[in-house]
Order: C-alpha cells, then sequence, then structure tokens
C-alpha cells in the first residue's frame, strides 16, 4: 500500500473530528434592575442598586453581579464556565465584566493587570495582584474577601481596603 491513501485516511479521520468548541459567552446582563439617585450604589438587603446617573453598562454591570451576589466561595469557580456554583475572586470580576460586554473570557487574579487601561476609573476599577482582584463599581466594593477577612464568595461591600500592594485598571472611557 503506497503512502498516500493513510495520509488521505489519517486527512479525513481528523477533517470528521468536532471542532473544539468555542467558550460560551457569559449570560447577558439584564437591561433593568433597582436604582436610586445620584452617581453612588447603595447596598440594601445584600443587592446593589445601580445609580440613575451610572452610564447603562455600568448599571449592567451591577444587576448582572447581583445574580451571583451571595453565592458561596469556589476556588475556580467561574472559570470552566461562566455559570458556576460559586466563585472565587477573579471570576466574580470577570462575571461583573463579562456580563456587561468588557471582558470575553474569564480571567485569572494577575491577568487583571494588564486587563483595560492603566489607573482607576471614574465608574469600575478593577484592583489586580498576583492570588487575588476586587473591583469597586460606583462606590461600592465587589470582593469576594469578607469584612473580617476570608473568603466569603461575591458580594457588596461599602468598606475599601488597603490598595497599597493592587495595581488599579480600567475599562475606557468608564
Amino acid at each position: 500500500m503506497s503512502p498516500l491513501p493513510r495520509f488521505a485516511a489519517a486527512a479525513f479521520f481528523l477533517l470528521t473530528l468536532p471542532a473544539p468548541a468555542a467558550p460560551a459567552a457569559c449570560p447577558p446582563a439584564p437591561t433593568s434592575g433597582p436604582e436610586v439617585a445620584g452617581s453612588k450604589a447603595v447596598i440594601k438587603n445584600g443587592i446593589a442598586f445601580a445609580p440613575k446617573d451610572a452610564p447603562p453598562v455600568v448599571k449592567r454591570a451591577i444587576w448582572a453581579a447581583n445574580r451571583i451576589a451571595g453565592k458561596p466561595y469556589q476556588f475556580g469557580g467561574g472559570h470552566g464556565s461562566w455559570v458556576s456554583p460559586g466563585y472565587d475572586c477573579s471570576g466574580t470580576v470577570s462575571w461583573l465584566l463579562g456580563s456587561a460586554g468588557m471582558l470575553s473570557e474569564p480571567r485569572s487574579s494577575g491577568d487583571f493587570a494588564s486587563w483595560g487601561q492603566p489607573g482607576a476609573g471614574k465608574w469600575i476599577t478593577v484592583y489586580s495582584r498576583s492570588g487575588h482582584v476586587f473591583a469597586i463599581v460606583a462606590g461600592l466594593r465587589w470582593d469576594t474577601t469578607g469584612p473580617l477577612g476570608g473568603e466569603q464568595g461575591p458580594l457588596w461591600q461599602e468598606k475599601t481596603r488597603d490598595l497599597s500592594r493592587f495595581t488599579a485598571r480600567h475599562f475606557p472611557g468608564l
């Protein structure tokens, strides 16, 4: 048997294999949700109310984040699939940004150090270092580290944290 038929059979086999699946898109953010007057978000019963003065994409990011607020902390949660029973810090921030169209696939905490543009944004700032990431959105902290420390899962908080070891990044224009 000549090598050509073997090559043709191998090529046919490879061509009939299914193509690798593209990562599923993050579920889109809601187009409406709870709002408050002004330019600062507020927390009521663990849910963030978006400020009426915020751009629509910021409101959508807040409303989308509310969907996973209170889920448990799960190392690696939100990476293999956008939808997960629990989320880690980078899965939490990825969900916030991805659902509002600012991120095409989940990132790890250290990868956020090169996301977007350098410095703090007006509406959304992502704070990243190796091992942890969180965001400040319209004045609220979106983080998995609880008020007393320790990983608790995605939650809104009013108090910020020490920013000295973090790199600040923002989405262009926000």
